[in-house]
């Protein structure tokens, strides 16, 4: 009768164990076949919910269908994308044979540098005599640093395939958001009931949908949008002013206004550059303009960020920041989003406690203590 009992209870637990165990197999391949795409697949929801309202608009505004309104802004955010690349990879491509003469050959001059390059501080007389032995006596220049030479054409090469790989991942996830957005009620309805059965009934998963839609859309205006419009104004002062690599200065603004790194971090060393390069009046301008242009996201962040949410704007900022450090720049999106929901379920949980607390039937100081005891 034991063994039979003990058959039975191995029997019993082998049938529940198998079925779990071959779903927890199944469940392990999915995840290892899909972990590759993550980064494509979180980037094409965001545009999706980014570009979810314009889609509308087109819609209801133009009276397009749902295929050709994704057709427009796919095809209109892929151009945005390719042109400027393309721009600039043709303009790089060009200059590159030319650089590799002059490096390997000393007949071509290169300009003698500024003679006020050496009032820049800290590093203006090194730059001035390195610029002077280019201009003056190429094949010894190209002798004495031809090894850093090489490992900068290295690593410039390795940066270009890496710019290349990202542009091609961002135009796929723009293709891919673009079929999300035509088909877009089937999947929001696909998605609202696995919300549903994710927190128990059809109300509170919609309430987390609009949470994470309006999340991502305050992260894309209030630090992208912002960003962009910073670097905008930084880089037409850099461009009035005529400064060297303004293009480049103006990217780098950008990219450090999106991580929230301060701006002014380059526009000191653009304001050291007038003051040695330019006259003091116009330096004083230059220094003013860009002074008020590397703080104005100041004004900008708390008009566009957490603007309708039930989040305020420094739990979002946290998010931002905290998701740049753990996951790169799709931390922008992941860490706001992560950390909103959690807001906000702290707060209901609160919410529920002071509800039921308040809710309880009062005791008499008696009854506390007979409970106490």
């Amino acid at each position: 009768m034991a063994d039979t009992s003990a058959r039975v209870t191995t029997s019993k637990v082998v049938n529940v164990l198998l079925p779990l165990f071959l779903l927890a197999l199944l469940i392990a391949l999915c995840v290892q076949l899909l972990l590759p795409f993550v980064g494509l697949l979180v980037w094409t929801i965001i545009l999706a919910i980014c570009f979810k309202p314009l889609h509308e608009r087109l819609m209801t505004k133009r009276k397009m269908s749902a295929r050709w309104s994704a057709v427009t802004i796919g095809t209109a955010l892929s151009a945005l994308v390719l042109v400027p690349t393309a721009i600039a990879a043709i303009s790089a491509a060009s200059s590159v044979p030319a650089l590799v003469a002059t490096v390997q050959s000393g007949d071509r001059k290169v300009p003698p540098p500024p003679d006020r390059l050496k009032s820049i501080p800290i590093v203006g007389e090194q730059a001035h005599a390195t610029w002077t032995q280019a201009s003056t006596d190429m094949p010894a220049f190209a002798k004495k640093y031809g090894a850093q030479i090489a490992t900068f054409t290295k690593s410039l090469l390795s940066m270009a395939a890496g710019l290349f790989v990202a542009v091609l991942a961002l135009v796929l996830a723009i293709i891919f958001a673009a079929i999300c957005l035509a088909y877009s009620v089937p999947l929001r309805a696909y998605i609202a009931r696995v919300f549903a059965r994710i927190t128990g009934d059809r109300r509170t998963g919609d309430h987390y949908m609009d949470i994470i839609a309006a999340t991502v859309r305050s992260v894309a205006n209030g630090v992208i949008g912002v960003a962009f419009v910073q670097a905008l104004f930084v880089g037409i002062g850099l461009f009035v002013i005529g400064m060297p690599g303004a293009g480049l200065l103006s990217l780098v603004a950008m990219m450090l206004g999106i991580v929230q790194v301060p701006v002014i971090l380059v526009t000191i060393p653009a304001i050291i550059w007038a003051f040695s390069v330019k006259t003091t009046t116009v330096a004083v301008i230059f220094m003013v303009y860009e002074l008020v242009a590397g703080l104005s996201d100041a004004a900008l962040k708390p008009l566009l960020i957490g603007h309708g949410l039930e989040v305020p704007m420094p739990v979002i900022l946290l998010g931002v920041i905290g998701g740049v450090m753990a996951f790169g720049l799709v931390g922008l999106f992941i860490g706001a989003v992560v950390l909103a929901v959690g807001y906000v379920l702290f707060g209901e949980w609160v919410g529920t406690s002071a509800t039921d607390d308040a809710d309880a039937p009062t005791t008499t100081k008696g009854e506390k203590l007979q409970a106490a005891e």
